[in-house]
């Protein structure tokens, strides 16, 4: 399954609907408008609604005054507003009264301003030329722009090709903004007719304004030669949208980026994005050609394996969730690992001791017993030993009982700060270690433990005894809510959406604006200019990559928080 989104300057072509939602056959005439009768069914929502009619939530609402008060209930019959073109005069004749403004009849041109039109550049000859179109007789509906239209949408809409509408609003290009104003001619035959003498004294005045456009763009195309206007990308993900309910990670991540790319739509961005939904088939590595800029996704490893031998050279994988795919840095010179794997995170995890330890401090790193953390805690061992830092190593199961704490104390010192590393993302045994150390705590040591970000999702450890070791996570994720920017995407999100956004929204909205910006900056050959580029922060991640040697691009940027007294949780800069 698959769908192609256009934004251009924040306009969408398409989009997955939350919840499926099949458009009425019921029409109903009130107060001169005309509606559709839609039978609410369950876990239908208001965004899917209008998103499946083409219509804003406000308009629902502006149909429905109850709705605001008493929300949206199964089986309940509201009104949605017929915005599809039946035909144009049937849209024309439902506008109220009050809508007045909507309906736009232009006075007969000025007859001493025509008498000008000889001695004015071309530029003015071609304005003049479409106030001569707007005479009295021409009757346009004003169409505003919602964010995820274009002029291929509104064309379809009320049946106006795309070149007129652009001839009568001016428009040099397909660019539209979120909430322009559009001129529709309210009855195409009768307005193709009135104008059809006029035709060819308006395509003069294009090409003579065409022509004094190029000779003005040349200085600014010199000034910007680097720049690149355009981006096309494509997101593969296993949104499971043939099964009616959909994934909820997938379509979190795919609601992030399309207010991201919306964003930088309205910045004067084009973003030509192809989706594509990967559940249960093989990726769609047939439609991937040299045109892209970029792919984000799939999720797994075997899938980006699949699409990075089908991808050109030219053409960036990205990998955007899993942090156990980076593993394919090291042999894929067009694929960038986003998401920090655990050895960059144990990395940092060490420089931060290094960095905070005094001569006196006791370093000690526990390790979990047993063959499946075999490998984790060699990589560990060795970051350490290259570090070059004396610790102490300690290493149990939870299965060892009582005699654990006393082993584990002969290692500590009481007068000194004990800085502990857990080499571990197992719950239980991290809980067991964290339990441990608050006993030691009760009994006067002091202790600062550090440890991965997994260990801010286990649910069966007390947050209280977090605060109470001095918890540090190296993380690649951590959101501020408190920042403006943060709150700003809160807003935002609910607008569109209508519902909070989860992590992987956040995520998603990170990772997208993040490369659309990048190769819009820099261009041809953008990705290897990341690698020297600064440090960015995002909403929940930073992004500063390294290349590895004949291979890819890898995220090192690290957030690093801290647990502290009074249930305070600090993000370093």
């Amino acid at each position: 399954m698959s769908a192609c989104l256009a934004f251009t300057q924040g306009v969408t072509y398409a989009q997955y609907p939350l919840v499926p939602v099949t458009v009425s056959k019921e029409k109903v005439r009130m107060d001169g408008r005309v509606y559709y009768s839609h039978i609410v069914l369950e876990k239908q929502t208001l965004y899917s609604i209008s998103k499946a009619y083409g219509v804003s939530i406000q308009d629902i609402y502006d149909a429905n005054p109850s709705l605001k008060e008493e929300g949206l209930k199964k089986n309940a019959i509201i009104l949605v507003p017929v915005l599809t073109s039946d035909n144009a005069k049937e849209v024309s004749s439902a506008l109220p009264a009050a809508d007045a403004d909507a309906v736009d009849k232009k006075p007969e041109s000025d007859v001493n301003a025509a008498q000008e039109v000889k001695k004015e550049k071309p530029k003015d000859q071609k304005r003049k030329s479409r106030e001569k179109k707007t005479r009295s007789k021409d009757v346009f509906v004003t169409h505003t722009v919602k964010w995820y239209e274009n002029l291929g949408m509104i064309s379809e809409k009320y049946g106006v090709p795309v070149e007129l509408i652009m001839e009568i609003n001016g428009l040099s290009g397909k660019k539209l903004s979120n909430r322009q104003k559009l001129k529709i001619p309210a009855d195409l035959t009768a307005y193709l007719a009135a104008h059809a003498a006029e035709k060819q004294e308006s395509e003069k005045a294009d090409a003579a304004l065409a022509a004094v456009q190029d000779s003005e763009s040349k200085p600014a195309e010199t000034a910007v030669q680097d720049r690149k206007g355009s981006v096309n990308a494509v997101l593969m993900m296993p949104f499971q949208a043939s099964e009616g309910k959909g994934s909820v990670t997938c379509m979190d991540f795919y609601s992030g980026a399309l207010l991201a790319a919306r964003e930088l739509g309205l910045e004067g961005i084009n973003v030509d994005l192809d989706v594509y939904d990967t559940m249960g088939d093989t990726p769609p590595t047939a439609e991937i050609s040299a045109r892209n800029d970029f792919i984000i996704g799939p999720v797994s490893a075997e899938d980006l394996e699949k699409v990075l031998a089908a991808a050109p050279a030219t053409v960036e994988v990205i990998s955007p969730i899993d942090p156990r795919t980076g593993s394919l840095t090291a042999s894929h010179s067009n694929f960038i690992q986003v998401p920090e794997p655990a050895k960059e995170q144990f990395s940092d995890l060490i420089r931060w001791i290094g960095e905070d330890k005094d001569s006196s401090d006791r370093i000690v790193a526990i390790y979990e017993k047993g063959a499946r953390a075999g490998a984790e805690n060699e990589m560990v061992s060795a970051l350490i030993r290259e570090s070059g830092m004396i610790a102490s190593s300690f290493s149990y199961n939870i299965l060892e009982g009582r005699d654990v704490l006393e082993s584990m104390e002969t290692l500590m010192d009481s007068t000194a700060v004990n800085r502990v590393l857990v080499v571990s993302e197992s719950e239980a045994f991290v809980n067991d270690v964290v339990r441990n150390l608050n006993l030691m705590i009760h009994d006067r040591y002091s202790i600062v433990l550090y440890g991965p970000s997994r260990l801010r999702g286990f649910e069966t450890i007390d947050v209280e005894d977090y605060h109470n070791v001095n918890l540090h996570v190296s993380s690649p994720y951590y959101i501020d809510y408190d920042t403006p920017e943060v709150q700003s995407f809160l807003l935002k999100y609910r607008a569109l959406f209508n519902t909070e956004p989860g992590a992987f929204a956040f995520q998603g909205y990170d990772v997208m604006h993040y490369f659309i910006s990048q190769c819009s900056r820099y261009g041809s050959g953008w990705a290897d200019r990341l690698a020297d580029a600064e440090r960015v922060r995002m909403l929940q991640t930073d992004f500063r990559f390294t290349r590895e040697a004949d291979g890819g691009l890898k995220n090192t940027a690290i957030r690093r928080i801290i647990y502290g007294p009074r249930y305070t949780v600090t993000l370093l800069d």
